[in-house]
């Protein structure tokens, strides 16, 4: 496979998106860490770019993206940040400026820049208002109409015009056609053909096979390019060279040739594009990583704590290659405990304004697929002198805090360090010590009592966290088996041991600890933010908990239903007579808004999980919990962290895969370095010398961090997530006709969700499936979100499906049960949350790559 060059205007824009200021061509190459041969494809790039319209040029041949120009320009108006937390107004202007989510269908919505206190939801965008934005689009749009009452309102509008593209390349399958080549995209919400003009279908490789001198437009015309096998039907990327306009289509010439649908691997490569992740490292970050992998010096070990006498260890999965922490746990005479977190000290080898920095921060975290990961930082550094190999001298920043006996933490401080880790443990083996394993408590002998000692503190430190509050959502992952030949033999659940949890408590301390010291010195940092529900959520979920029995217990919590000016609703179903339900005169729409403010606290959540452990509905209720709450993020502000029950938290631990850390780490080094003094004020751009371990940020430095982190974490759990999902429907088209024990967990106006039992995977039950099933329609009632056969009788159809006579049963209700004796009114056929089911696996939708379930007796 073809690897790509690292000039490309994906590069490009990624490069002035992260700057702040104009660049010229010079410091374009230097951040691109370009040859002096890349100048001349470089100007003709820029000039590419430039035609269309994804940059603007400066007097003096500088270069930004064409959103910094519009803010800078406007009067009165302050940077794109600036304006996202300023509230917009209604009332003040009808249009918006957001990122445009088309669906599959054509339609679409604008989600705000920023928060619209009159709006209710995002601008809806009919298909025909689209114009020529493409999905993920940055974009302007004018408000047209405006529906429901004040304070609620809906808004429709169409966009007026693109203020910054999201897809400056485009993977999808290459078609040759007698009129013209086209590459249909993979991202089903991008709605047109990448037409290819002939030529542009060939790589610099292809011209090479096919014995052409040039690509230029001359050579073109003169010669007969054949159709070739390896194009036709291949997966590529394609570099899109116009964007789309009236009723032209954009156009694009393919970059890369990334193998057939189907091959292994692939599936990766085309998630990695789609979501346009970085994943090749140019020769200058390579060069100053393998530079950098050096083994220690003494000059370097010096002025460092020494803790290479103390048997610290690593606790990772069984494929973990990059061991970034390292703990050590003493139980004092005193009853107390003294806790040892070791980090390594990655700000060490990636220093200020380099070209590795530069490279971390475009890539924000690293991306962890099933079979392969794309690291922040090259293997060099991430598995080799970063990583806290056993029985090697690794430099590392360390957390060492006191404990009383009960786990309240007395003190805490920071140093730089130098480990040497006595041994690289799992998990798996941890825990095999701790239950009393004959053959891993002989081979750990000498460590197993510090084993002992670390289930102890982290049991202590959990008890305390949870009085705080503390929400621990045991969820599981789905986890791919592979064989010896790289092929899927199961898909199984998560396992969270004693040992997980240990290691988990001490992050979340060691996490803590360095934010309340920088709190302390009052040092601007980055901190770890997770935001109080919003209270439409929480009602949402006491709505669909109620089915269970269940509530959160929050006080007045109310809502207040308010009629919809020009809103209608079918009309419901007549008492004993299902079937006719939206038959008759419709209804006035009445809308729920919550009646005041949301007085909710982690212990609300904590108390209803205890609740459920143990119990069948567990597993749905921890997941309705779960999706009421907030998304974390990376702020500036020390906005707390709801979820963990914390007033500061902030992300230490791993800096070898989130940027956040080297920055958090830097931040310390400096504090480190000048106990005494006081920061600088944080308005102030703080300079920071190039190739430095120890920084200062101003506030608006954070700020920008902050939100590109944030992004990269989005847009990295996309991608792990949407990858999941495609091995998930590989995995379950060669099960095809299999049939399955699953439990309903979500249930919508197309159709019920299905987590089966034997393998982890969750599916959709189709509302045709249920409707073939019932034989009669079937419809969501939203008032308890179930979805029933308006049919009189559940057997309509197929004589199946009827409801015992006494209390639900929950697995009967989509299942044979006893007919109803003589006379008896049939039942009526329900689908709840909760509800166990047999279904079979009966297709693989290949727009959203799932599997879906037909229902069985």
């Amino acid at each position: 496979m073809p690897r790509p060059s690292h000039l490309s205007p994906d590069n490009i824009l990624r490069f002035l998106q992260v700057r702040t200021a104009p660049a010229s061509t010079a410091e374009i190459a230097q951040g691109l860490h370009l040859k002096k041969s890349d100048n001349r494809p470089l100007f003709k790039m820029l000039s590419k770019l430039k035609k269309r319209r994804a940059i603007e040029e400066l007097p003096g041949g500088r270069y930004r993206l064409p959103t910094r120009k519009s803010e800078r320009d406007a009067p009165g108006q302050k940077s794109l940040q600036d304006a996202q937390r300023r509230p917009q107004s209604l009332a003040s202007h009808d249009e918006v400026k957001g990122r445009l989510v088309l669906h599959h269908d054509g339609y679409g919505f604008v989600v705000p820049d920023s928060p619209i206190p009159q709006l209710d939801g995002d601008v809806f965008i009919p298909r025909d208002a689209i114009q020529d934005a493409m999905h993920g689009d940055h974009v302007l749009a004018k408000i047209q109409h405006l529906g429901g009452i004040t304070g609620a309102q809906r808004a429709e509008g169409r966009i007026l015009r693109v203020l910054d593209r999201a897809h400056p390349t485009v993977v999808g399958l290459f078609r040759y056609g007698s009129q013209q080549n086209v590459v249909l995209p993979y991202d089903t919400r991008i709605q047109h053909e990448i037409e290819i003009p002939r030529g542009n279908e060939l790589t610099p490789g292809l011209w090479k096979k096919l014995g052409f001198s040039g690509a230029d437009e001359t050579s073109i015309r003169l010669r007969r390019i054949p159709r070739l096998d390896e194009l036709d039907g291949a997966v590529v990327n394609v570099e899109l060279l116009r964007y789309p306009h009236g009723a032209a289509s954009p156009t694009g010439r393919v970059i890369e040739i990334l193998g057939r649908p189907g091959e292994l691997g692939v599936d990766t490569e085309i998630i990695i594009r789609k979501h346009h992740l970085p994943h090749v490292f140019s020769a200058e970050v390579l060069e100053e990583a393998e530079r950098g992998a050096q083994p220690l010096s003494e000059s370097q070990r010096a002025g460092r704590e020494d803790f290479r006498h103390l048997p610290i260890v690593t606790i990772d999965g069984e494929t973990a290659r990059d061991f970034d922490d390292a703990v050590y746990v003493e139980h004092r005479a005193d009853g107390g405990w003294h806790l040892q977190v070791h980090i390594a000290d990655v700000a060490h080898y990636v220093r200020t304004q380099t070209a590795l920095d530069g490279e971390a921060r475009l890539r924000g975290t690293s991306v962890y697929f099933p079979d392969r990961a794309v690291p922040m930082l090259p293997e060099a550094l991430s598995n080799g002198m970063c990583s806290l190999k056993p029985r090697e001298d690794r430099l590392v920043m360390s957390a060492l805090m006191e404990f009383d006996p009960s786990g309240h933490m007395k003190s805490s401080r920071m140093t730089s360090g130098v480990i040497r880790s006595a041994e690289r443990m799992t998990y798996t083996n941890v825990n095999k010590v701790l239950e009393g394993d004959p053959e891993m408590s002989k081979r750990y002998a000498s460590l197993a009592p510090r084993f002992r000692d670390m289930k102890e503190l982290a049991l202590l430190l959990n008890a305390r966290r949870n009085e705080h509050g503390s929400i621990d959502f045991d969820l599981p992952e789905p986890v791919i088996e592979f064989d010896e030949q790289q092929r899927m033999t199961n898909i199984t659940r998560s396992e969270r041991n004693i040992a997980h949890r240990l290691i988990e408590e001490f992050m979340l301390a060691a996490n803590r600890a360095v934010a309340a010291y920088l709190l302390r010195r009052g040092i601007e940092s980055l901190h770890r933010v997770h935001e109080k529900p919003d209270v439409r959520k929480v009602l949402e979920f006491e709505e669909l908990a109620r089915a269970f029995g269940y509530s959160l217990g929050v006080e007045d919590l109310q809502q207040r239903e308010v009629a919809v000016r020009h809103g209608r609703v079918p009309a419901p179903a007549k008492a004993g007579r299902p079937d006719s339900y939206g038959h008759g005169r419709e209804r006035g729409m009445k809308v729920a808004l919550p009646a005041g403010d949301l007085r909710i606290t982690p212990q609300h959540y904590q108390r209803l999980i205890k609740k459920v452990v143990g119990k069948p509905e567990e597993r749905i209720v921890s997941y309705l919990m779960l999706r009421s709450l907030k998304q974390a993020r990376y702020a500036a502000e020390p906005l707390g962290h709801f979820a963990l029950g914390f007033d500061e938290y902030t992300h230490f631990t791993s800096p070898i895969r989130r940027y956040p850390d080297l920055i958090v780490h830097r931040i310390l080094k400096w504090a480190l370095v000048h106990p005494n003094d006081a920061p600088t004020s944080s308005k102030l751009r703080v300079p920071t010398a190039p190739g430095a371990e120890a920084a200062l940020y101003s506030h608006k430095n954070l700020e920008e961090i902050a939100a590109e982190t944030s992004e990269a974490e989005r847009r990295a759990n996309g991608a792990e997530r949407e990858l999941m999902d495609w091995k998930t429907a590989q995995f379950m088209e060669e099960h095809l006709g299999e049939e399955y024990d699953g439990l309903i967990i979500s249930v919508q106006k197309y159709g019920c969700f299905v987590e089966l039992f034997e393998v982890f995977v969750e599916g959709l039950l189709p509302i045709g499936a249920l409707e073939e099933f019932a034989g009669a329609r079937c419809v969501l009632r939203e008032r308890d979100h179930v979805i029933v056969a308006l049919a009189g009788g559940g057997g309509a159809g197929r004589g199946r499906g009827t409801r015992s006579s006494g209390s639900r049963v929950v697995s009967g209700r989509a299942t044979a049960a006893s007919p109803p004796g003589r006379g008896a009114k049939p039942r009526q056929l329900e689908w709840h949350l909760g509800d166990k089911v047999r279904v079979r696996a009966e297709r693989i939708d290949p727009m959203r790559k799932r599997v879906e379930f037909a229902l069985i007796p």
